[in-house]
């Protein structure tokens, strides 16, 4: 039998967008994490497994910075010491630890990517997923061929097959795109890990409601840390606080978090059953119902976002917005 706890561990993102420092920032952010991973890893108890921390939460996300000065500032080598001290917590505590990061790589110089990487407890990365959806940053679509030829496909949908259970990753607002979790879902995913820093709200936000949606389509557990506020920038701190959540493979919310740094969301994830499910015939076994072969062949007849429109060098800001304008206008236009 496969069931622990897991935990949408809420914490307050420190934005280094205006520090002087930004790597010494992001060193003390690494110790705040040790200090509330270990405070509840003793709180849950023995049997958490997995910890999934917010978006970005070394750093937060860029505002005035170019492609070029947010990589440099924010961006952390695969190889690097924070990977390495992030790995250290969670060999120390015996976890799944779920990160995103802003990273650099060194085929693609120019760039950066939004990364989820899930560390082992033996410290190491089990799985690592560059976010494929993004207004605003690179991402492996834009320079897909050579990604490719570099990675494969398996690095772009990537499932990390554990002891725990098969986990994936989805990063903030790709929790909207039903696609991604489907592929990923047959692929083999079973629990979701998603890191975010989004508005939160008492009412029901589309984000939250994708959530659902996201477990229901796919029989899978969506693990959901939202930030618990968000300083250093102009933004009220508060608009991106609390709602952090645990949702079942049926789409019911097993814990979820109030405003604040949080504990609350953890709950116990009974892998053992989502299995069951999975091999059960019904009309309730939605995976077991998808016609990849219909969709492939409607997909492929629109022209919407296209792959490789980076040559590798570094765009201005304003690239993306052009890109979309003229997604419109190849739609409706």
């Amino acid at each position: 039998m496969i069931a622990y706890h897991a935990l949408a561990l809420q914490l307050t993102t420190h934005s280094i967008t205006g520090s002087a420092d930004p790597r010494s920032e992001m060193r003390a952010g690494i110790e705040r994490i040790g200090t509330k991973v270990g405070g509840a890893c003793s709180w849950v108890g023995p049997d958490l497994r997995l910890i999934v921390l917010p978006e970005y939460v070394l750093t937060g996300f860029p505002l005035r910075e170019s492609i070029a000065e947010w990589r440099d500032k924010a961006a952390l080598a695969p190889d690097g010491e924070e990977y390495k001290a992030l790995g250290d917590i969670a060999g120390r505590h015996g976890v799944y630890l779920c990160v995103n990061a802003y990273e650099s790589d060194e085929h693609f110089p120019e760039l950066y990517f939004q990364a989820c990487v899930i560390l082992s407890p033996d410290g190491e990365a089990v799985l690592r997923y560059r976010r494929l959806h993004s207004m605003y940053s690179p991402s492996p679509y834009d320079v897909w061929e050579r990604y490719l030829d570099v990675y494969g496909m398996d690095a772009v949908l990537p499932v990390a097959r554990t002891e725990i259970g098969n986990l994936a990753a989805l990063a903030s607002e790709e929790i909207l795109y039903p696609e991604l979790a489907r592929a990923l879902a047959l692929r083999g995913a079973e629990v979701f890990c998603h890191p975010t820093s989004e508005a939160s709200s008492p009412q029901l936000t589309g984000k939250a409601i994708a959530r659902r949606a996201r477990s229901v389509e796919n029989l899978a557990y969506v693990v959901s840390a939202n930030s618990g506020g968000l300083t250093g920038i102009a933004i009220p701190a508060d608009s991106t606080n609390g709602g952090s959540e645990v949702i079942d493979f049926s789409g019911r919310l097993l814990a979820q978090a109030g405003p604040g740094e949080s504990i609350i969301a953890a709950a116990e994830l009974d892998v053992s059953a989502l299995r069951r499910s999975r091999l059960r015939p019904g009309m309730g076994n939605l995976l077991a119902r998808v016609k990849p072969g219909l969709w492939a062949a409607e997909y492929a007849n629109h022209d919407v976002e296209r792959p490789d429109e980076l040559d590798g060098a570094a765009p201005e800001r304003s690239w993306f917005v052009e890109r979309q304008r003229a997604v419109i206008e190849r739609m409706y236009g």
